[in-house]
């Protein structure tokens, strides 16, 4: 009886170390998947599923919005509390130029939106694809060392558990 209950003790521990990481996994796979559906629209298949051109473009968009929202509250509430310890969260190290990197990406693909919401005509399934294809691995990249860098495992390197549970996430 006495291993199940620290067995449970652990576990729940093990759970408080992970936090941070399970929250950014929620976010980050849903990020995924929204990519992974623009992208495979792309090719003009959203019509087949009863989406105008503007409606998918609207779909691109949020992914960008979602994006942006995402990235700007780890900046700003985030980053600064983990880069006290860990180098990887600081001003210039690998996130945040990741971020930098994706964020080229996501102006390339609002200006195309724009471009595309003014002149229908003009849109090209492959140019999108190109688009999304030229930040597609840095931002599947940063989004998993992210979750890494953020595992329990990773965290205990740099704070006690009471450190990890004030970190707002």
């Amino acid at each position: 009886m006495a291993t199940s209950n620290s067995s449970t003790s652990s576990a729940r521990e093990e759970a408080k170390w992970n936090r941070l990481a399970d929250s950014m996994t929620y976010f980050h796979n849903h990020f995924k998947h929204e990519f992974d559906a623009v992208y495979q629209l792309a090719d003009g298949s959203f019509a087949k599923r009863g989406m105008s051109l503007p409606m998918y473009l609207r779909m691109a968009s949020q992914l960008a919005k979602g994006l942006t929202a995402h990235h700007t509250i780890e900046e700003r509430y985030i980053f600064p509390i983990l880069a006290k310890r860990m180098t990887m969260f600081s001003n210039d190290d690998v996130h945040l130029k990741s971020h930098e990197a994706i964020h080229h990406g996501l102006d390339d693909l609002t200006a195309l939106i724009r471009k595309w919401l003014d002149e229908p005509s003009t849109y090209k399934p492959e140019e999108m694809r190109a688009c999304l294809d030229s930040w597609r691995e840095v931002l599947f990249s940063h989004l998993d060392q992210e979750v890494k860098d953020l595992s329990g495992e990773n965290m205990k390197k740099y704070w006690t558990l009471e450190e990890v549970e004030r970190i707002p996430i």
